[in-house]
């Protein structure tokens, strides 16, 4: 055996590479175990709802058409390159063609002579070697595997690209309701082969990763949906968007809307730039719940719903997956008013169970990771952004930086749809004073846990910025004298502002100036130093934080104008662009703390 070619590095014996199996007696090839044999003293059956274990030849579920969807083809998708064979699918390793190999007796002598401590660190290393030797070919094999279950769908420029992955994400966690699958026909109808925006999170991952938002949306929220090209085949069209308000669920699957309508449905309405979309059918959600070994969750009160989703659990804890995972998931029957707004709470906590489970279990296990892997892998469809398993990995490190005690779930607040009569109402709308609160907070990183150190940062920042800039004395409405340029790709801004400030503020030395040169991220105010009453003045007009003044440094001539642009986080005329620094009460829950459903 060359030393190169099974790697001396660290002064590692090419024999050390071989490992005595506790279970069988029998010297196994270590990179091979790495690769999907069981470790000695682990038991499991190898099979999950969408078929066998990685470590034997799977049998993949029907797959549901999803409208732009490809499905990764590598070449040996199987699994069955040199060194990996199909195995039994029973995990443990002893089926013909696993790669394992009897090494020459000298190896095994030298293997039998190696420090007992070598040998408990190599054998408790487990998979966890694949990442340390990415060319050896079992490692090839096992990356083509799961590389090959990623369903992709490339939605274009609905996708908000980032300079890097360092900064601030949103990812848009979409639960498909398809019905297509064994048992999934009683949550639906079952000719249903599209799907709708079922359950939806958006996930809110701050610049600095001190916390996260997970913020679910109402499949029954009336909002607008935007016009939408989706590729099919190589060919693009323009789906119409709705013609008012509809339902928030009809931005996926309707008229062959993709996952990037529902991106962009989410940015028109929230106005928060969604960079990457995960997306799960009920199949998906039966096998990463088996994966995991079953979710935790809680009850406040006993479920039997025997008509619908045949949920029948007692009050208090129990361990869910599998089938009764995703009743726990679909059932509203006994909850509250039995509408989508009490389902979301089990969702959530459900969701947050999960992560706790991840992080303080799954993690530290190497062939629970591989197993998991193999399952999300298959449940997923995502974005080009992110259809490999490299790049998934890469995004589940940022979110893993983030403490589980500063993750924070809520649902966007909502009131009563005004539309409808009081004793039908069905639908609701975003609530016009909490909601705008909200996308506020997110798009400004504001942490909803109040994470100490944020909240200093901030408290400091802004009184230092304030009383440099906000405090003194305001000139007259009638005073201000002002250029409204529109760099917030918002159609119709700055004359919007204009007819607000001229109408209702009194501004009435103020002009359109029509569009920006280039679309702005924040909007700003340029002014010279002897028009800083006038400044302050319109940034209390306004509601313009601190730090979208820009003071110059030489003084204007008389009536000369300020400058002001209108960016990103325009949200309207009139409305205040000061993002609060506490979060309003809206019901958030921290990920580490279990919650029983009601």
């Amino acid at each position: 055996m060359d030393a190169h070619s099974r790697g001396r590095a660290g002064e590692i014996d090419p024999a050390d590479q071989w490992v005595l199996n506790p279970q069988t007696g029998e010297y196994e090839l270590r990179l091979n175990h790495s690769a999907g044999q069981s470790a000695a003293g682990v038991s499991h059956s190898g099979t999950t709802d969408s078929g066998t274990h990685i470590g034997g030849r799977r049998t993949a579920p029907a797959e549901v058409p999803v409208p732009g969807q490809r499905r990764r083809r590598p070449a040996e998708q199987d699994g069955t390159a040199p060194g990996t064979g199909t195995g039994t699918g029973t995990g443990t390793g002893t089926g013909t063609g696993t790669g394992r190999r009897v090494p020459p007796q000298s190896r095994r002598k030298r293997k039998q002579g190696a420090s007992r401590k070598k040998k408990v660190l190599l054998w408790t290393g487990g998979t966890m070697a694949f990442v340390l030797v990415g060319g050896a070919v079992g490692v090839y094999a096992i990356y083509n595997r799961l590389d090959g279950n990623i369903g992709v769908v490339d939605v274009g420029d609905a996708a908000a690209k980032t300079e890097s992955i360092t900064g601030p994400l949103n990812i848009l966690i979409l639960g498909n309701d398809v019905r297509t699958g064994e048992g999934n026909e009683s949550y639906g109808n079952k000719d249903n082969v599209t799907g709708h925006a079922d359950t939806t999170f958006l996930i809110h991952i701050a610049e600095d990763r001190t916390n996260a938002t997970a913020m679910s949306i109402p499949r029954d929220l009336k909002t607008e949906i935007p016009d939408c090209p989706t590729t099919v085949d190589g060919v693009t069209k323009v789906i119409p968007g709705s013609v008012g308000k509809t339902k928030f669920n009809e931005s996926f699957g309707v008229e062959g809307r993709d996952p990037g309508c529902t991106m962009r449905t989410i940015t028109k309405m929230t106005g928060l730039p969604v960079n990457h979309f995960m997306m799960v059918d009920f199949n998906g959600v039966k096998t990463l719940s088996t994966a995991v070994g079953g979710v935790e969750v809680c009850l406040a009160k006993p479920i039997n719903d025997k008509k619908y989703s045949k949920l029948n659990l007692p009050a208090g804890k129990h361990r869910v997956q599998g089938e009764q995972a995703l009743a726990f998931l679909r059932n509203r029957h006994g909850l509250g008013n039995e509408s989508d707004l009490d389902r979301i709470k089990q969702q959530q906590q459900f969701l947050a169970s999960m992560m706790r489970q991840l992080k303080e279990d799954t993690l530290s296990s190497p062939t629970k990771l591989l197993a998991v892997a193999d399952a999300a892998t298959q449940a997923l469809t995502v974005d080009s952004g992110i259809g490999s398993p490299a790049k998934l990995v890469t995004l589940a490190k940022e979110l893993a930086k983030v403490d589980l005690k500063n993750i924070t779930f809520l649902t966007v607040p909502v009131v009563d749809n005004p539309d409808e009569p009081p004793n039908r109402r069905a639908t609701v709308v975003l609530d016009p004073v909490k909601a705008p609160q909200v996308f506020s907070m997110i798009q400004e990183d504001v942490s909803f846990t109040e994470v100490k150190k944020k909240e200093a940062d901030a408290k400091k920042a802004k009184a230092a910025a304030t009383t440099k800039l906000l405090e003194g004395p305001k000139a007259e409405a009638a005073d201000i004298r002002v250029d409204v340029y529109n760099g917030s790709g918002t159609q119709g801004a700055a004359q919007a502002t204009i007819n607000w400030l001229q109408n209702d503020q009194g501004v009435l030395r103020s002009a359109n100036k029509g569009n920006a040169p280039e679309k702005a991220a924040k909007t700003t105010l340029t002014y010279a130093p002897n028009q800083a009453d006038q400044a302050r003045a319109l940034a209390a007009l306004m509601g313009l934080p601190a730090t979208a003044l820009k003071p110059g440094t030489v003084d204007a001539a008389e009536r000369e104008p300020m400058k002001l642009v209108l960016g990103a986080d325009y949200k309207g005329a009139g409305v205040s662009m000061t993002a609060p620094t506490k979060a309003p009460d809206v019901g958030q829950v921290e990920a580490d703390k279990q919650v029983c459903a009601q």
